[in-house]
């Protein structure tokens, strides 16, 4: 198994568990296919999500750690996903969502088991291109808490992706990075006031 999944925080974990057992939780949450699912639902598949906040033009900017993702399995498939955050009295409960982050994560891990290098699997946001990526760190006994993406690394931009990046194509960092840098410099418009 290539992939090399990272514990999720105990008390990350209870949150959701916690949150799954509440019917109040569950009926409130804007889910319909998790109020719907039929069977027990299990979260599954933690992965830190990780946010890139700036791309400069010398590279990526730290990623800060927002939370960890949960997949919620009822059955054979995920329908839904739960996140928990950090908050000052330690891990809780953000949210349940679902939509087309759900099946795409799943499709892009599916594709990440297959490649032959092992690699430490998370989520990296970037809010300024409303993208989200599977980020295939390849240290994969790296705190997985910690770090930004090495030029070596993978990311495979999930769908939907922005337009002009192909989603679930896995890019090297260094590959991807000119491409993010470019989409997120500021365009001057010719003329405009100063």
């Amino acid at each position: 198994m290539p992939l090399h999944v990272p514990p999720a925080p105990a008390p990350a974990l209870r949150s959701v568990l916690t949150a799954l057992g509440s019917p109040t939780a569950v009926r409130e949450a804007r889910t319909p296919s998790l109020r719907a699912a039929q069977g027990p639902a299990t979260p599954e598949l933690p992965l830190p999500v990780h946010v890139l906040d700036r791309i400069t033009p010398q590279g990526l900017s730290a990623t800060r750690l927002a939370g960890w993702r949960f997949l919620i399995r009822c059955g054979e498939r995920a329908v839904a996903a739960a996140d928990s955050m950090l908050t000052p009295d330690g891990w809780a409960f953000s949210h349940f969502f679902e939509g087309p982050y759900i099946p795409s994560t799943e499709r892009a891990l599916q594709q990440a088991e297959a490649l032959q290098q092992p690699y430490q699997p998370r989520l990296l946001s970037v809010p300024g291109l409303y993208m989200l990526t599977l980020w295939l760190h390849g240290d994969t006994t790296a705190d997985a808490a910690e770090g930004h993406p090495a030029a070596s690394d993978l990311l495979v931009p999930l769908a939907p992706a922005p337009p002009g990046i192909s989603a679930h194509r896995p890019y090297q960092v260094a590959e991807l990075l000119p491409v993010l840098t470019h989409r997120a410099t500021p365009v001057k418009l010719l003329g405009s006031p100063a």
